[in-house]
């Protein structure tokens, strides 16, 4: 069933994501695109019902104000626009309207209907899915996170055998991972996976590299380098799945919205890119993606495990990347996972993991001056990712995990929390 769309045009806005989730809160599907777009490109979209013009206070591009093309308006569609100065719709408003106003828009001068939700999200994918791949293969990069098993359980629904998922170990995943989505793809549920140990291959690219989007590049190029290498031991693989998701498009900047981070699935991809992209996750919020992997039929385990960036432990050992430290962030996330889970958090947070600075401070151990670093302990509540709020954790867990930490973790002497909600920090360290 095709869904109806509501379009959101990016006129330098901060509040375009917050505006994309109140329509489909109604029920209704819209997405963000760039203010630039064409008139072609938007009578390609199905359903289109109607088009809102989002300004703010980005709008200025090398000193001159963005601007949508003159053609649109010619579309008849109906368009609304808020705080857009050069607008030339009939209704416009100096700020985010009220929940009320949109409704109206949204139904009764769009005339749209409330036909989003995951069923035919699920079903408008499979039918894109198929058409695209036809009867090529598709590589995927399984982590065994949220993103990508629900990317491999859609795959799988729409293509079946045409689907080869490769689980890389890159060394920098956490305690026991990789024997984890092994035992689980391979063994239970008898995915098509190839497993690859690249985890001397990453950490010799990785040495010496301080530069936070410099690890990432690396990173997500080098993933990019083992697939084609498996690709080229198989035939027809055309396709590369990957598990981008909104929050990864949107942080990674667009030409009215200033880059955040770049993300290992639209950054630092080589020129020389053999595969195309298969993305069907490319327009879900994060809680979105879970609802996905539900309707989907995966594991509640599965679907609601912690989150885990692309480029791993290797944005948490901050700056340049160390063995030792690498393994004081490994054993530090293991012990808190463990902690968090005894005490019921891992129901509760949506995400908390440790961090490993790259530099020391001064402690006391066995009556003698230590030198050594220290872990800090990050907790935070999210439902799109787009912003995040600090978990008040209980004083006695926290005792717990830092007595832990400081016994079994070699060369700690320090545990600090976090206290930095989503903004002005961001849920990562880098």
């Amino acid at each position: 069933m095709k869904q109806d769309l509501i379009v959101i045009l990016d006129l330098g806005s901060t509040q375009n994501t917050v505006v994309a989730r109140e329509i489909r809160d109604f029920g209704v599907y819209s997405e963000i695109h760039p203010h630039d777009i064409t008139a072609e490109e938007l009578k390609s979209f199905d359903n289109l019902k109607g088009i809102l013009l989002n300004g703010g206070e980005n709008r200025m591009i090398d000193g001159k104000p963005a601007e949508i093309r003159p053609e649109l308006y010619e579309l008849g569609c109906p368009m609304i626009s808020i705080d857009y100065p050069q607008s030339k719709c009939a209704k416009q408003y100096d700020a985010l309207p009220d929940s009320d106003i949109l409704k109206k828009f949204v139904f009764e001068d769009c005339g749209a209907a409330a036909n989003w939700n995951m069923k035919h999200f699920i079903e408008d994918q499979t039918e894109r899915i198929r058409q695209q791949v036809g009867d090529k293969k598709v590589l995927l990069a399984l982590s065994g996170g949220v993103d990508s098993s629900v990317v491999a359980a859609m795959l799988i629904r729409a293509i079946g055998q045409q689907l080869v998922c490769v689980h890389v170990n890159h060394g920098l995943m956490r305690k026991n991972e990789s024997e984890s989505v092994v035992k689980v793809f391979r063994d239970e549920l008898h995915a098509n996976l190839i497993y690859v140990d690249a985890s001397e291959r990453f950490l010799g690219k990785l040495e010496g590299v301080a530069d936070p989007e410099q690890k990432r590049k690396i990173i997500g190029g080098e993933f990019i380098r083992v697939f084609e290498e498996e690709a080229r031991k198989l035939e027809g693989i055309d396709f590369l799945g990957q598990g981008t998701i909104y929050p990864d498009i949107i942080e990674s900047g667009t030409k009215t919205a200033k880059m955040v981070k770049s993300h290992h699935n639209v950054g630092g991809l080589p020129e020389d890119l053999k595969f195309e992209l298969v993305e069907p996750l490319k327009q879900l919020f994060k809680d979105e993606v879970r609802a996905c992997g539900v309707e989907l039929g995966l594991p509640h385990d599965m679907v609601y495990r912690q989150p885990f960036p692309g480029p791993g432990l290797g944005v948490r050992c901050l700056g340049a990347i160390t063995r030792d430290r690498l393994e004081a962030v490994r054993e530090s996330d293991a012990i808190l996972r463990e902690e968090f889970a005894k005490a019921g958090l891992d129901k509760k947070v949506w995400q908390y993991f440790t961090v490993v600075p790259d530099f020391k401070s001064v402690g006391m151990k066995n009556n003698a001056r230590v030198f050594e670093y220290m872990v800090i302990i990050r907790a935070i509540n999210t439902v799109d990712a787009m912003t995040a709020s600090v978990e008040k954790v209980d004083w006695d867990v926290l005792e717990k995990v830092t007595e832990r930490i400081l016994a079994e973790v070699g060369n700690v002497n320090r545990v600090c929390y976090d206290m930095s909600p989503k903004p002005p920090a961001t849920i990562e360290f880098e």
